[in-house]
């Protein structure tokens, strides 16, 4: 009884403290107020986040009259004075909130870790889309890359940094501080962006190998037995083999494609014989896509798929029989590359072709393709046992990909993608009609 009125207690200071920190007076003292806000954020239970947060978008939403009435006096005359007077009634005082919050002393920790809260509750609670919209539109501003430091992380890093690492690796799992010290070897790279406002928090990080030649497995790489390639002229290629977000709060605002197009260019310049830069790929959500009918009709540029390719999908689809055993049922009698019959390579290379080089574009896209391909990376190649792991098996059959930065083209390729255009080499392009 006495935590449920302790719990009372800190929500009714929490609501309070809001209402002091957004009123007029809340302007002139507002780093203490925020302060205090967030202590009794803080202090709340799970179950009272949806409490709070249904509180700010029932109470901090804009006046619908006063917009009302601003948007006729803009439709009429479109001033300069019309227009403001929009803007500053359209906008939701809760926005004025996450500023004011945001000049506590852990106020942009804070409302990231806010906001990581409120991502958890919207599935339940899809009215709070509103209140998500409003913080991650400032977020976006706040972590604009342009304010983000990229800072190479080697082993003389911070221990809380590399620890993050650690924690954090979400491509290919980081066994232990051994691997780690593998994957900070001078023939390897480690790059993440970090805010001033969280020093020791790195918020993305991309891990690069450097290497002769265009990888096709990913084993050598996360190997930490590997052996060090020490001479930089032997580096030709660089590889991005992992990419990981260290920050649910910071879901949806993009800095992955400016840390990767920045590490090209540092590269470049530290090592001038580096001439390709490519990724090696997983390819998340592949069989399930099989699985489902591997339909690729939602491709943005709406075209039909020819004669040719649809037949070649169809007969990759009844090569994998998956309507007969399921994937996990093929894995648990033993599937594996080595022993798949030269029909099912055939069926599978075709089948990742077409879910890559064609239905990218599309709302069901796969999404490290669609990260990739709308930076401006090309399609450039399909790997067959590219990854053997568990999961690469039960997500892909352990194929991987390769997509290819090349940085004249870049931004030419970025266009063509966002009007539904998908640039994948020839390779890619023989693999769809076998």
């Amino acid at each position: 009884m006495l935590e449920k009125l302790a719990k009372a207690r800190y929500f009714s200071r929490l609501t309070g403290a809001v209402n002091r920190l957004t009123s007029e007076r809340g302007e002139s003292n507002a780093v203490s107020m925020a302060n205090e806000v967030i202590h009794n954020y803080r202090k709340l239970s799970k179950d009272q986040h949806v409490k709070f947060f249904t509180f700010l978008f029932e109470k901090l939403n804009p006046d619908p009259t006063a917009v009302m009435t601003a948007a006729q006096h803009f439709a009429v005359e479109a001033n300069a004075r019309n227009y403001i007077n929009l803007q500053r009634v359209a906008e939701p005082p809760r926005q004025e909130l996450f500023r004011r919050l945001n000049r506590a002393s852990d106020g942009t920790g804070a409302l990231v870790e806010m906001r990581r809260d409120l991502l958890q509750l919207l599935d339940k609670q899809p009215e709070l889309t509103a209140v998500d919209f409003d913080l991650r539109h400032l977020l976006s501003s706040w972590f604009n890359p342009g304010f983000l430091k990229m800072h190479r992380v080697d082993w003389k890093s911070p221990a809380e940094v590399l620890e993050k690492l650690i924690q954090h690796e979400a491509v290919h799992a980081i066994d232990g501080w051994d691997d780690l010290r593998r994957r900070l070897q001078p023939d390897r790279r480690c790059f993440a962006f970090f805010h001033p406002q969280l020093p020791h928090e790195p918020l993305i990080f991309v891990e690069v190998a450097l290497l002769p030649e265009i990888p096709a497995i990913v084993m050598p790489l996360v190997d930490k037995k590997a052996e060090t390639m020490h001479q930089a002229s032997q580096y030709k290629v660089a590889a991005f083999y992992s990419i990981s977000n260290c920050e649910p709060g910071l879901r949806g605002v993009s800095m992955g494609n400016f840390l990767i197009k920045r590490v090209a260019e540092q590269l470049h310049a530290e090592f001038p014989s580096l001439k390709t830069f490519v990724t090696l790929s997983p390819i998340p959500g592949f069989i399930d896509w099989i699985a489902a009918g591997a339909d690729i009709s939602d491709q943005k540029s709406g075209t039909q798929l020819k004669p040719a390719i649809r037949t070649a999908r169809d007969q990759a689809l009844e090569a994998m029989g998956l309507n007969h055993h399921s994937w996990p049922e093929r894995l648990n009698a033993g599937w594996h590359p080595d022993n798949a019959t030269q029909k099912e390579k055939s069926a599978l290379l075709c089948l990742a072709s077409l879910y890559l080089g064609l239905g990218s574009a599309g709302r069901n896209g796969n999404p490290v393709a669609k990260f990739h391909l709308s930076n401006g990376a090309r399609l450039h190649q399909i790997n067959w046992a590219g990854d053997l792991s568990r999961k690469g098996l039960r997500q892909s059959a352990s194929l991987m990909v390769n997509y290819l930065y090349d940085l004249s083209s870049v931004e030419e390729n970025h266009e063509r993608f966002t009007q539904g255009e998908i640039d994948y080499s020839r390779a890619v392009g023989r693999l769809m009609t076998p």
